[in-house]
């Protein structure tokens, strides 16, 4: 069984990460898409995140539909930052042997890649698959594979799905009073203005 992973801090989850889980999905023939909320992301140390609890609540409203879709809090219920290699790790002890992971990630996080805790093992581990992020340029693999070795085999470099959505515009509106239909699912929308969520910035 071949699984995709998409991690981040989802906060909140929107209508692009789930065009590019379902669209990876069908690429790549993935038995199921695993959600992972990140706990404490090392990389966004100096960001206020919201709590686990209402990321986590969003996630499984936005994909309660899609059978497909599953929900993971490792990384939540790991105490400590949270390193993509040892939710991979944790992953891997818990499928078969003859299954792989495919974890996804944006083109701008895949440069980013040598800064990451463990690289090396983390692409010994599974597939990565880099989607495009607007405004972010195509990775150059030869320089990534010069400081990661082995880098270049383990990865899938997508030229589609362009999703030009993201959390920090959906914040920033909320903040402004203006509307985010369409760019969260309707469950998600309705659960931001219960919980008056980023009305502040």
């Amino acid at each position: 069984m071949n699984i995709g992973v998409l991690g981040g801090t989802f906060d909140p989850i929107h209508i692009g990460h789930l065009i590019v889980a379902e669209k990876i999905r069908a690429h790549l023939d993935l038995a199921e898409i695993l959600f992972v909320p990140a706990g404490e992301p090392w990389l966004k140390v100096n960001n206020r995140i919201s709590p686990a609890e209402h990321r986590v609540q969003m996630v499984r409203l936005a994909i309660a539909d899609e059978p497909t879709f599953k929900l993971s809090t490792m990384e939540i219920e790991r105490a400590g930052p949270s390193y993509t290699v040892d939710t991979i790790a944790e992953l891997k002890g818990q499928i078969g042997a003859g299954d792989k992971l495919f974890f996804i990630l944006g083109w701008d996080n895949l440069v980013q890649l040598p800064q990451w805790h463990e690289p090396s093992r983390l692409v010994r581990m599974c597939h990565l698959v880099a989607v495009p992020r607007v405004g972010s340029p195509a990775p150059d693999l030869n320089s990534l594979e010069a400081a990661i070795p082995g880098l270049s085999h383990s990865t899938i470099l997508l030229d589609t799905p362009r999703i030009d959505i993201s959390a920090s515009e959906i914040r920033d509106r909320i903040a402004q009073g203006l509307s985010i239909h369409h760019l969260v699912p309707e469950p998600v929308e309705r659960y931001i203005k219960e919980h008056k969520l980023y009305l502040t910035q």
